[in-house]
């Protein structure tokens, strides 16, 4: 291609064709590779004439709108409208209209030449001029709109204008002492109640114990929604959809008119049902299906009950009818999403998402689409009142948080994405590039680098649509929370697109988001929703990108096993900064003892991500990096005196696993997260990155219920020492 047009749609498009990579190295994207991706975004690039024209389109689009979709900008004096007009439009009398998200009205009489020229464009033999016009007056944060109306010109434009605080919510709390929580996969969570998985009851009670012993929160894998038509798509990294539940957590004793129900205790009370919930309950793996199968049907018989009695249930009722008022269109595509695969994949079990469906189906406007709609409304509801119920458990732990003293409470996952088969894309299939995935370049978790099958959003067509998929998913998932970890918050800069059909996930580059608009959005939810904001930090990081998200308030992470210095030592956890959340491991790394016993580097071998050639320098180096670990324990005095100082003989023991906890919980990081497992001295992983079907992923469960947690007397003091640490006893 001619070097100034692939330039050209290289630039256009957002697309890096140099970075450093997770090592520090200089790494350039082949330019076979950057046209690879502007084929996976629809550029024509075998034909120069019909890839310039589309060029020429775009850019057009742009120009011929006089106003942008969208503009952010932080609280000030005055603000920058900025608007484009074609020449024979420049003299003529401008109106502008501001009325704020509170109705309040201000109207604005002006001429092009009150701004100021910025730009001018030909197209079509037309010349277009850019003007920037300042805005002197006082604006409350929050989403307002601007109206243009052109004399002469019988359309009106209309932008959404977002003025958004300098940071992020941050508790005065956080002056006084520093805070530690647990991170828990809820699915994995094993009770004597549940029915085979982790449920919005056992988080309850999970939370009740924590703040007993001084935990300020619980932060949870993605809940969003996943597929009930298709249980065993169960990764909550790859959901359906971000803004909404994943109703296998639902508590089903806990749902309105269980103990009243004839249809639902006929169920639960037949022969053999309460020994498939025992078999369930006593799996060391989810059975998701095994457990759907059990749920769903008494799920159908007391929504049933709700809808037969929701005239003697006023109050139910109303809240319902509130809830499904306030989820709107999103809400009912969901819903008649889960009713349509459901319908489907009963006719054919391959049907495993609206890709695949027949073609009638594939488009959400469709009139079979709509037809099936209004022929099941009862089945549609039905999800939605299970979105409904899910929502109002999930209020229920946070309330208890909040009630037992808990600062945060939850604090949940926001996933970088939605699998190709999900309801976000089939609704809003315009907003997502299919022909491509998110992944990641080879970095220090993935040594091959990452292929997550999921498509990335469009930077372009985020900016039309006015970036409300974004706002949807902020607000929805700071709901009930406390705090919000966003998984890879390098997405809110760039995420790295892997074309589909590429030989590796290396095969890719990375593409450029607005960060500085969807920082300013994020900022104005957490201090509406008052939800501290923790960002995930890890992999490739470019320059200045640490600094960005301190500047905004956001919270960092810092992984002590990967926090160290050029000679190999660890950092000492004094040192880290304060506005960041420590951890010893992720659900992406191996347990505490899986690491010191090297499990995952054997685990590695058997299923191919290791060969037999690079294992022994892994082994070495994971070997020095134990016995650094060992003698920064001891230059802290965190272990006893007489504790071995040789790794060669040192095995992971619950004196050293504890120590190490504790010698985060005396660092410098605001918030501390660790891990139930380690607490429980697990070897298993929950997820191995990378991987699929080689490795059983996202169906690990603990191996103590609840109720035996609750009897360690070892874990309830070493918590309690975590809380005296955590406030008084800080390294100096």
């Amino acid at each position: 291609m001619d070097k100034t047009l692939l330039a050209d749609l290289i630039g256009f498009n957002g697309i890096e064709t140099a970075f450093t990579d997770a090592w520090g190295n200089a790494a350039e994207v082949a330019e076979k590779d950057q046209l690879r991706l502007l084929q996976a975004l629809g550029f024509q690039i075998d034909d120069e004439a019909v890839a310039r024209q589309q060029l020429f389109e775009r850019q057009r689009e742009h120009w011929l709108d006089p106003f942008d979709p969208v503009s952010v900008q932080p609280l000030a004096e005055s603000y920058v409208v900025s608007f484009r007009l074609a020449m024979t439009e420049v003299h003529q009398p401008l109106t502008l209209t501001l009325t704020t998200e509170f109705g309040e009205k201000q109207v604005f009489n002006l001429s092009a030449f009150d701004g100021e020229l910025k730009q001018v464009a030909v197209f079509d033999e037309v010349e277009y001029q850019a003007y920037e016009w300042a805005l002197n007056t006082s604006l409350p944060l929050g989403y307002h709109q601007l109206t243009l109306e052109i004399a002469g010109d019988e359309e009106l434009y209309q932008q959404s204008l977002i003025i958004t605080p300098e940071r992020c919510f941050q508790p005065e709390a956080f002056k006084q002492n520093k805070q530690w929580g647990v991170s828990v996969q809820l699915y994995g969570v094993k009770s004597e109640t549940n029915w085979g998985i982790g449920d919005f009851a056992d988080l309850n009670k999970l939370v009740t114990y924590l703040a007993k012993q001084g935990a300020d929160f619980v932060g949870l894998n993605p809940i969003h929604a996943l597929y009930p038509a298709m249980p065993e798509s169960a990764s909550p990294y790859s959901p359906s959809s971000r803004r909404w539940l994943n109703i296998i957590y639902l508590n089903v004793p806990q749902m309105p008119g269980y103990d009243l129900c004839q249809q639902t205790a006929q169920l639960v009370n037949a022969p053999g049902f309460q020994a498939k919930v025992a078999e369930q309950r006593a799996k060391d793996w989810v059975d998701y299906t095994g457990v759907m199968q059990l749920k769903l049907p008494v799920l159908k018989t007391l929504y049933n009950y709700f809808a037969e009695h929701r005239a003697e249930l006023p109050e139910l009722q109303q809240a319902f009818v509130e809830f499904v008022a306030e989820g709107g269109e999103s809400l009912q595509q969901l819903a008649l999403y889960d009713a349509l695969h459901m319908h489907l994949i009963a006719q054919d079990p391959h049907a495993w998402g609206w890709p695949n469906w027949p073609a009638a189906y594939q488009n959400h406007k469709s009139p079979e689409v709509l037809a099936f709609a209004a022929e099941h409304q009862g089945d549609i509801e039905f999800y939605c009142y299970l979105q409904f119920c899910a929502q109002q458990q999930l209020a229920k732990v946070q309330a208890t948080a909040k009630t037992q003293g808990m600062l945060l409470g939850l604090y949940r996952d926001l996933a970088v994405g939605v699998s190709e088969g999900s309801t976000e894309i089939w609704a809003n299939p315009d907003l997502y590039c299919r022909n491509a995935s998110v992944g990641a370049p080879p970095d220090i978790l993935g040594p091959k680098g990452q292929n997550w099958g999921l498509p990335p959003m469009q930077p372009y067509q985020l900016f039309r649509q006015a970036y409300k998929p974004m706002i949807d998913l902020f607000r929805a998932n700071m709901k009930d929370s406390g705090a919000l970890r966003i998984d890879h918050v390098m997405a809110l800069l760039r995420l790295w697109w892997v074309p589909k059909g590429s030989q590796s996930a290396g095969e890719g580059a990375y593409v450029y988001y607005p960060i500085m608009d969807l920082l300013g959005i994020l900022a104005l939810e957490s201090q509406r929703q008052q939800a501290v904001v923790i960002g995930e930090d890890l992999g490739t990081v470019p320059d200045g990108i640490f600094d960005l998200l301190q500047q905004f308030g956001m919270y960092s992470y810092r992984i002590f096993f990967f926090e160290q210095s050029e000679d190999g030592g660890f950092t000492s956890t004094a040192h880290y900064p304060v506005q960041a959340m420590s951890a010893l491991t992720t659900h992406d790394m191996p347990t505490l003892i899986g690491f010191w016993h090297c499990s995952d580097l054997k685990l590695g071998l058997e299923i191919g991500l290791y060969n037999e050639e690079i294992l022994p320098s892994l082994y070495a180096d994971r070997h020095a990096s134990k016995q650094k670990i060992l003698d920064s324990m001891h230059g802290h005095q965190i272990l006893p005196a007489d504790f071995e100082r040789v790794v060669d003989t040192v095995g992971m023991s619950r004196t050293l696993g504890f120590a190490l906890q504790q010698h985060l919980a005396k660092g410098s990081c605001q918030l501390l997260c660790l891990q139930l497992e380690d607490w429980l001295e697990m070897t298993q992983p929950v997820n191995i990155p990378g991987t699929s079907d080689e490795y059983p992923n996202w169906r690990r469960k603990l191996t103590h219920t609840l109720e035996q947690l609750e009897q360690q007397k070892h874990i309830e003091e070493h918590l309690q020492q975590l809380t005296l640490n955590r406030r008084s006893g800080l390294y100096s």
